[in-house]
């Protein structure tokens, strides 16, 4: 198999089984919580670790691909299988946050390895193949999220269900991600071939990285915004059935699915600012639309549509930053981009929730429809900036 493929194949893969650990997760969680023994305010801070140790071990995976390239995406990708194991095991609030911190600081080191993979298969490939691997992601949520929630009816606890999962990304690292060509000279075979490591430029908090990371930490909030309020808006803004309400993540999910695969197609005609433009816009008509639909099927509607246009928003600016920095640095890049990109998917369902409590949850999400606005207005920016990375690049060739 060429080696562009190789890597396509790999990215495709570790988005899959991400999404495969964190759609089971969310199901299975309820059932980690009583086997903690934690009530509801002990396991909202346990969950906290999970941000806080992505955010510790994203920024220096990014080094430590730039510096051993390909050997760190199915060493980071065990770990992770590893550590997602051990909330099956807690049997207390601070066992089950250090075992959150883990998983968190695993997550994030596998989140940066898989991003940077993609983006360099996207550079030496000459495809589109960002928004197809953040597709993937989105369909494996939904997939884990029914199955789980089918093993939890049938009485199957967390720890075969997470050990299961384990045991499913463990095999893809080992069958997928292991290099097959015996010890090349430098390191290669994954996210990228780098140069020795004194010959590294280092990715610092430079003005377009940290312009890539505000874009994407917007497009992020849009999204979780949404992913984690639209059952509560149905619910309390518009009166809607349980059943109805309840679907509303999982319509925002498809929707999310969709438009990344019919994304990844855009990109082989149109170029990335252009698809970044027209999803920030289709986020925002559609945000708005559910945010003052006076029906339930109606604000659904527009969460689908929400759901379409941020869906690509994400996945095309890290493919723009990566295509920024070159071969010799993306992955630390990516890193930069990342982290605080993952600021916005943190903060974005407590700033709806604490704009709802001053004025309503639809003003709250409101407010997400203009955010969306920001992201196609600033896009053309973003576009200015890569293409001046994709132009320096050229030259030193």
């Amino acid at each position: 198999m060429p080696r562009s493929l190789e890597r396509v194949r790999k990215t495709v893969a570790g988005f899959a089984v991400f999404g495969l650990f964190w759609g089971a997760w969310g199901a299975i969680l309820p059932a980690v919580r009583a086997g903690a023994g934690v009530n509801d305010g002990e396991l909202g801070v346990a969950v906290l670790m999970i941000g806080l140790g992505a955010l510790v071990s994203m920024r220096f995976t990014g080094y430590l691909i730039d510096r051993y390239g390909g050997v760190v995406l199915p060493v980071v990708t065990v770990l992770f299988a590893i550590c997602g194991v051990l909330p099956a095991l807690a049997g207390s609030v601070v066992t089950l946050s250090a075992a959150l911190l883990l998983l968190g600081a695993t997550s994030g080191a596998m989140d940066v390895a898989i991003n940077a993979t993609g983006s360099h298969a996207e550079a030496v490939s000459g495809r589109p193949v960002m928004n197809l691997a953040h597709g993937m992601f989105s369909v494996a949520v939904v997939v884990a999220s029914l199955s789980t929630a089918g093993l939890r009816a049938a009485g199957v606890g967390a720890l075969p269900v997470l050990g299961g999962a384990g045991a499913l990304i463990v095999i893809t690292a080992l069958v997928v991600f292991v290099p097959r060509d015996s010890a090349p000279a430098a390191p290669s075979g994954g996210a990228q071939d780098v140069p020795a490591a004194a010959e590294t430029p280092r990715s610092g908090l430079e003005p377009a990285l940290l312009m890539f990371g505000v874009l994407c930490a917007i497009a992020y909030l849009v999204e979780n915004a949404w992913q984690s309020w639209s059952a509560v808006h149905l619910d309390t803004s518009l009166n809607a059935p349980a059943g109805l309400a309840s679907i509303a993540p999982a319509v925002f999910a498809a929707a999310a699915a969709t438009g990344r695969f019919a994304g990844n197609a855009v990109l082989k005609r149109f170029r990335p600012v252009q698809l970044l433009v027209v999803g920030g816009v289709v986020a925002a008509i559609g945000s708005l639309a559910a945010a003052t639909a006076n029906h339930p099927w109606a604000a659904l509607a527009g969460i689908g549509v929400a759901g379409l246009g941020t869906s690509v928003c994400a996945p095309t600016i890290i493919g723009m930053a990566g295509a920024w920095a070159g071969p010799e640095r993306r992955a630390g890049a990516i890193s930069v981009v990342t982290t605080i990109a993952y600021l916005g998917f943190l903060i974005g369902p407590a700033a709806v929730g604490a704009v709802s409590s001053h004025w309503s949850l639809p003003v709250a999400l409101g407010g997400v429809a203009v955010l969306a606005v920001v992201v196609a207005g600033l896009a053309p920016v973003a576009g200015r900036i890569a293409g001046a990375g994709l132009r320096r690049t050229a030259k030193g060739m």
